[in-house]
């Protein structure tokens, strides 16, 4: 783990690119635009990640991004790790569409994105070009292998391409977890309310272990306040279902956790399970928000074995600290050791795997979904009740 001495102004640090974007229409001027999204050409956003992308760009989520990249930017994204102007972005925030909806659409107009009957955003389509699909997935994925859950979503949307600027009329459903669905503008007059100055955020999308525990209370030693910010987008299906997942924070937060000292919010974005580049786009992310510092662990938004275990700490040799802006915090393989009787990392346990506690994502929905309780030196017991109750009651859902 590393820090940084620097200090830090009230409320977090600056967003990415120096201003904080908002493309959130209210008032008037959204009663105007809605008026004229019923009279411009229609496009039915269907990919979850295009919705979900639609609200982060709108609310500065993915500041300095104002809408779906051109191809400039693209294309150095893919190559280089950088949008065009030179900032450091390191995966593509794109809307494709099929060969016919792109023959009706043209370069400088104007289109309603919709969402079944309601209309969504205006969009100025300011590009459409192609992409070379391949490309973009050896390029951000690693690999062209489409059993990977990011390549296979690239390929199932399709070559081309619209860019351009976006202006948000109403919110994609469902939007879930209001009371913790949180805006970047939000949480920094939050964390200025707390007296925060230093802020760490931490990423996932599973639930909380003994090892996540120490990981963040560890962090929490050298800052102001935990940002707890799991993601709640589009995962895979055997990922735990988002609610259960909610239930399983709030019930180890309130027992384990000081108050005062932490925020639940929820990241509304869809995994792209891109390793070593979304890493750094979900650090670029919880900076927006306001956050001073991120943690990374082992294999952050890794999937299967398309990335080695700590890719995704390397990747941010690749840049200047001052080009990220947001100070990484690196861990080690952490777990609970019986001989250490507590939990520990690779780096400071001198003992044997024969004595470490430690279950896989398999492991663990195999035993939830037999109804068996997680080791206690696992996970709390209490989260292991909320998970076993979730996945019996979905369980019984799915039977109906």
């Amino acid at each position: 783990m590393n820090a940084s001495p620097k200090q830090y102004p009230i409320g977090g640090i600056k967003p990415h690119g120096g201003e904080l974007v908002n493309r959130v229409l209210t008032g008037e001027e959204r009663e105007e635009a809605l008026a004229r999204a019923q009279t411009l050409k229609g496009l039915q956003l269907k990919s979850l990640m295009n919705l979900s992308d639609l609200e982060l760009l709108a609310i500065g989520a993915f500041s300095p991004l104002t809408g779906f990249m051109v191809k400039e930017d693209y294309d150095r994204v893919v190559e280089e790790m950088r949008l065009h102007s030179g900032l450091v972005w390191s995966v593509p925030v794109t809307l494709a569409v099929t060969e016919e909806e792109a023959t009706d659409i043209g370069e400088g107009q104007d289109i309603t994105l919709w969402q079944d009957d309601t209309p969504l955003a205006i969009m100025a389509v300011s590009e459409k070009y192609r992409r070379d699909t391949a490309r973009e997935a050896r390029e951000v994925y690693r690999t062209e292998d489409r059993a990977h859950p990011g390549v296979a979503r690239l390929y199932r949307h399709g070559d081309v391409l619209l860019g351009g600027d976006i202006w948000l009329l109403n919110w994609p459903q469902p939007r879930e977890f209001p009371e913790f669905r949180h805006t970047p503008a939000q949480t920094r007059r939050m964390f200025a309310r707390r007296g925060w100055r230093r802020i760490v955020g931490f990423q996932t999308r599973n639930p909380i272990h003994r090892a996540h525990e120490y990981i963040q209370k560890t962090a929490l030693e050298i800052t102001d306040g935990l940002f707890l910010h799991p993601l709640v987008g589009e995962t895979k299906a055997d990922d735990i279902p988002a609610d259960v997942r909610m239930q399983s924070y709030q019930v180890i937060l309130r027992d384990y956790y000081p108050a005062e000292r932490v925020l639940l919010g929820v990241f509304p974005a869809a995994m792209r399970y891109a390793g070593p580049r979304e890493a750094i786009f979900h650090a670029l992310a919880r900076k927006n928000y306001g956050c001073t510092h991120f943690i990374v662990g082992r294999d952050h938004a890794g999937v299967g074995n398309y990335y080695g275990t700590y890719d995704a700490q390397l990747i941010f040799d690749e840049f200047e600290p001052d080009e990220i802006g947001i100070t990484p915090l690196f861990f080690d393989y952490t777990f609970y050791c019986r001989k250490c009787d507590s939990v520990v990392s690779a780096k400071t346990c001198p003992h044997g795997k024969e004595d470490w506690v430690y279950l896989s994502g398999t492991q663990v929905r195999q035993m939830l979904e037999r109804g068996e309780m997680l080791p206690k030196e696992f996970t709390r017991p209490e989260v292991s009740k909320v998970l076993m109750e979730g996945i019996r009651n979905r369980r019984t859902q799915e039977a109906k």
